[in-house]
């Protein structure tokens, strides 16, 4: 891999271009005699850190005997020639005890403290200063320690961790800038040691993109965002995906430092915090407590025992991983290493006790996280699974993945295990769920690239054929329910028949059923939404009936749209209906509401009821209508909950009443990026003509396909909407004046007309 020129010359000489104007600015102030005065540069200035949008984080230090009325004096005429220039300035003013208490209750401010470092002024106020601090820090490790630890853990609850986070932070995400300031702390306590050498090279690789990241922009950030990456892997000269690789490296192996830093530090705290010995000490030295072939526990840590041969038994290495994950606790020292350094070849296919231990590992919970994770760097999972390499730390096109493919796959594994009560084969549940999205580093559809490459894993793995190919369905339509769940009608009984026809057997449906929720789970929270989750268990659940031979009798012919578990507005509110007056209804449904509106039925109600609700803020997830004898039903699933139907009623009357100008409040906003896409879906519906929409998502989007709609005198009978990040994703269930779908000709002027009027 190609890596960028380091830039930590540049940040030298920023610092040194602030010292000279803080400095001259100093100078000027104070006059001949800085006695008890003096400008100091802490953090990452004080270690000459200067990004080209970063703070100059001074402190004005004096003495306490300096006169108050001095040191007021001195710092106006300090700070406003610096803000004259328009020095970006973090900036205060403490005498040396205040600066002293400050660092005793902020470890933040304490660390900052040990990196000061004299701009200008009297330098023995710093030296003390620092010494003061650092004598402190030492004497309070076992406390600050644990503030640090505090506080990172309250920065990976934020940013995520560098390597697998979507959007990396480079300051603040686990392996970020902020993770290598915090070792420099831990090494300050004498506590424990870092590879110092490593921790800075790898530091300064990541403040060379954040330098690149300040300059392509032109603003201060520490996130990487996907639309700046081919900017800054434009300034540093390497291609975009290499440069998305480059830094995910860097804070994996920043997080992989830290972590045996915190666990090697935990071992020196733990025997003073507690007075019993660790499982497995003893009062004549630690003893290793076997739990499996060739593998132990030596106090909290897991290891290889004195009689292990990697080379002859390769097996140990997935007995040892699955023993970790299942303990949730970390390999020892170098075992990683030595299992990398020694391990032999499994035959292939693997024998039925690597498959079982290999099972083991994958359902372990979420201990599996950190053990994949130290084996995957040491090299091991390699040797398992040579397709590992194409997602690694890849990150994902998608913006509801919080994950790099990689991290994510594991996550499903993490997911899945607690539901491998719900289905009969939990090994295949969790193999499919490790390898769903390993068809992503490689050209074409993930799904159908992936699926025969699934297959050969399971069967490297010693899974018979049928095992592997059930593996390998599940991986080709993992993606089958989330997608007919929330881009078709569930309630067409079409569209269960379809779905049992692809999956052919109530336990297959199972797997994948949770597969699909552990997938959504891991991706993100807008995966696996309340309205989304329902969708998916109501189509499993019609699924099921149909391929148990109990779905209700109606046909696909004599579908009208209606949910059959709701009830259907009376007689009487039809009539009131078809004399003119609107009627509205709203309940709580799945994180939202579901609102039933009965009117007169004409053409281009659709669009007004849409452009009604669009103005009420309310975004519409799917539409259904049914018209009786000139009465009009629709029932319109909004995301807010807890709606009053008086209130929408009463603004959506006028919109109905004609007294509202839609046509130019509804207008979209042009935006840039890829044109909207127009397409029929041909043979999913008997009873309809499906139209799918993709397009930015702006209000207005579905008032505007339902006037077009309305403009070539079809109608809508339900519609099914879905946002991905910025993209809207609709499916328009459309039939003719008699209710039936489009001839070729009247689909061909649905289609011209939809999309001239998204363009």
């Amino acid at each position: 891999m190609n890596h960028p020129p380091s830039t930590a010359a540049d940040r030298r000489r920023r610092a040194d271009d602030a010292d000279r104007l803080v400095a001259d600015a100093f100078t000027a102030a104070v006059g001949p005699d800085p006695t008890g005065l003096v400008a100091v540069a802490v953090g990452g200035y004080g270690r000459r850190e200067l990004s080209p949008s970063s703070d100059l984080d001074v402190v004005l230090l004096h003495d306490p005997a300096v006169p108050e009325d001095r040191v007021r004096e001195v710092a106006e005429a300090l700070w406003y020639p610096l803000w004259d220039a328009r020095i970006p300035l973090d900036h205060s003013v403490r005498d040396a005890v205040q600066m002293r208490a400050t660092a005793a209750e902020d470890h933040r401010a304490a660390m900052g403290m040990l990196d000061a470092r004299t701009v200008a002024g009297d330098a023995g106020l710093v030296l003390a200063l620092r010494s003061h601090v650092l004598a402190d820090w030492r004497r309070e490790a076992r406390t600050r320690v644990e503030d640090l630890r505090a506080g990172r853990r309250q920065r990976l609850e934020r940013s995520g961790w560098l390597a697998y986070a979507a959007v990396p932070d480079l300051k603040e995400s686990g392996g970020g800038l902020r993770d290598g300031v915090d070792l420099r702390a831990l090494v300050a306590t004498w506590l424990v040691d870092v590879p110092h050498a490593e921790v800075e090279e790898l530091r300064s690789a990541l403040l060379d993109v954040r330098d690149a990241l300040h300059t392509s922009t032109g603003r201060r950030t520490d996130r990487l965002a996907m639309e700046d990456v081919p900017a800054v892997a434009e300034a540093v000269g390497m291609e975009p995906h290499a440069l998305d690789l480059h830094v995910r490296h860097l804070g994996r192996r920043i997080a992989h430092v830290a972590d045996v830093t915190w666990r090697r530090l935990d071992a020196v705290l733990a025997p003073r915090a507690s007075p019993r010995p660790r499982p497995g000490l003893r009062r004549s030295g630690p003893a290793v407590v076997q739990v499996d072939a060739g593998v132990g526990w030596l106090g909290d840590e897991v290891v290889l025992t004195a009689d292990a041969d990697p080379r002859r038994d390769p097996a140990v290495a997935l007995r040892a991983a699955a023993v970790a994950a299942r303990a949730g606790l970390p390999f020892a020292a170098g075992t990683a290493q030595r299992l990398a350094r020694d391990l032999g070849p499994l035959e292939e296919p693997w024998p039925a006790a690597a498959r079982r231990s290999l099972v083991d590992l994958l359902t372990a919970g979420h201990g599996l996280v950190e053990v994949w994770d130290e084996l995957d760097i040491a090299g091991v999972v390699d040797r398992w699974l040579p397709e590992w390499a194409d997602v690694r730390l890849r990150g994902s096109s998608s913006p509801v993945h919080r994950f790099t493919v990689d991290r994510h796959s594991v996550e499903t594994c993490v997911v899945a295990s607690t539901l491998r009560r719900d289905v009969a084969r939990p090994d295949l549940l969790a193999v499919a769920a490790l390898l769903h999205d390993i068809g992503k580093g490689r050209p074409g559809d993930h799904s159908e690239v992936g699926a025969p490459m699934a297959e050969a894993v399971a069967l490297r793995w010693g899974f018979p054929p049928a095992d592997a190919a059930v593996v390998g369905r599940l991986v080709r339509w993992h993606l089958l329910l989330g997608t007919v769940a929330t881009r078709r009608d569930i309630e067409d009984p079409a569209t269960a028949a379809n779905v049992a026809e692809i999956v052919g057997d109530a336990a297959f449906l199972d797997l994948l059923a949770s597969l699909t929720q552990a997938d959504a789970r891991s991706t993100g929270p807008t995966a696996w939404t309340s309205w989304r989750r329902g969708l998916i268990e109501g189509l499993v659940a019609k699924t099921h009936q149909h391929l148990a031979g109990t779905a209700p009798a109606t046909t696909s012919d004599a579908y009208e749209g209606w949910p059959a578990e709701l009830p259907f507005p009376s007689a009487d509110a039809l009539a009131r209906a078809r004399r003119g007056e609107v009627g509205l209804d709203v309940v709580d449904h799945h994180g939202g509401s579901l609102v039933t509106v009965v009117t007169a039925d004409r053409p281009g109600v659709m669009a007004l009821i849409a452009g009604g609700l669009a103005l009420q803020g309310l975004a519409v997830r799917s539409v259904r209508v049914v018209t009786q004898d000139d009465a009009a039903v629709s029932l319109w699933e909004v995301a807010r909950p807890d709606l009053l139907a008086s209130a929408v009623r009463e603004r959506l009357l006028p919109v109905l009443a004609g007294d509202v100008p839609l046509e130019r409040r509804m207008t979209l906003t042009p935006v840039e990026g890829l044109p909207a896409r127009v397409r029929v879906l041909p043979g999913l519906s008997e009873s309809a003509t499906l139209l799918e929409v993709r397009a930015a998502d702006r209000r207005g989007l579905v008032w505007t396909v339902c006037a077009a709609i309305a403009a070539v005198d079809c109608s809508i009978r339900s519609a099914h909407l879905s946002t991905y990040g910025d993209e809207a994703r609709d499916v328009f269930y459309v039939v003719d004046a008699d209710g039936e779908p489009l001839d070729e000709a009247a689909t061909r002027r649905l289609h011209e007309a939809v999309d001239a009027a998204l363009v």
